[in-house]
């Protein structure tokens, strides 16, 4: 029988993990966090967030320090791993965290934000600003709500389709500049295969989601969920009856909404109306 393998003891959580190997693999090496950084490229205090589990950098990061420790893809599929980690979400988040990671279907609708998953990093960091994060916290916060970003891309991503009351976009941003970015985003998503966007117009009315923005995630096993949210809390709704009856509402409003190609003008109308003013 083989020798035991001896637990190494160190976290079973991804990023406070990636925190750990970073600091380890640094150490072994005999190099302080300003030597680090003349090798590498970035700067000490980059570096020393990372370690500390403030933040898990990019990507590319993550990439440099495998090169320059001769461990090929080691780090990176770390850094994946503490992106995706659901720990770094609040806790009332955290279970539908994990069924959107394994989703294989989304449908939104958006109330007075853009979704999580098409917001820029400006847009998410100063309504999580205003929402009362800051220092730390913030910095986390922004990162993971990024992070999530990736499950829409690459070529196998699942669909998604979000329809846009028309107040998410003309609610802008104190910094212009950040909020003509973030147009720009939803305007170069709308354009990707997988991904549908509807403007639902003021001209539409009353309807059954005035006030609640709301996910469907289509699961592997066939399975509908959604989550309600609106700024005081949330829910996630598993039982399929009252699934079914949202989805029926989110249906009745997407034919009052605009079609993809009208969407796509009414978003970069708004672009062109936000170029016009004056960035503070």
């Amino acid at each position: 029988m083989p020798p035991r393998r001896v637990v190494t003891g160190r976290s079973q959580e991804p990023r406070r993990r990636f925190a750990e190997e970073l600091r380890l693999m640094r150490t072994e090496r005999g190099l302080s966090l300003r030597e680090l950084a003349k090798k590498v490229g970035w700067g000490p205090s980059q570096f020393s967030k990372m370690e500390s589990g403030d933040t898990v950098g990019g990507p590319e990061i993550a990439q440099a320090l495998d090169t320059f420790y001769g461990t090929p893809d080691r780090l990176l599929t770390l850094w994946e791993l503490a992106v995706a980690d659901p720990a770094q979400f609040k806790e009332q988040y955290r279970r539908y965290m994990l069924l959107e990671a394994e989703a294989v279907g989304f449908w939104h609708y958006a109330v007075s934000r853009p979704p999580g998953l098409l917001q820029t990093a400006g847009y998410a960091r100063e309504v999580l600003a205003a929402g009362g994060a800051k220092g730390k916290e913030l910095d986390q916060q922004v990162e993971a709500r990024t992070g999530r970003r990736k499950l829409l891309e690459g070529e196998d991503a699942p669909p998604f389709r979000g329809i846009l009351s028309e107040a998410v976009l003309r609610t802008p941003l104190r910094d212009m500049q950040e909020w003509r970015e973030q147009l720009e985003h939803l305007a170069q998503m709308s354009q990707r295969p997988n991904t549908t966007l509807h403007v639902l117009p003021f001209s539409a009315g009353p309807h059954g989601l005035g006030s609640t923005a709301m996910m469907f995630l289509r699961l592997l096993d066939g399975r509908t969920v959604a989550y309600a949210e609106n700024d005081v809390r949330g829910e996630l709704i598993e039982e399929s009856g009252r699934v079914e009856h949202f989805h029926r509402i989110y249906d009745a409003m997407r034919d009052l909404a605009l079609s993809p190609a009208e969407s796509r003008k009414f978003i970069l109308r708004m672009l062109e109306e936000a170029a016009c003013e004056p960035s503070t």
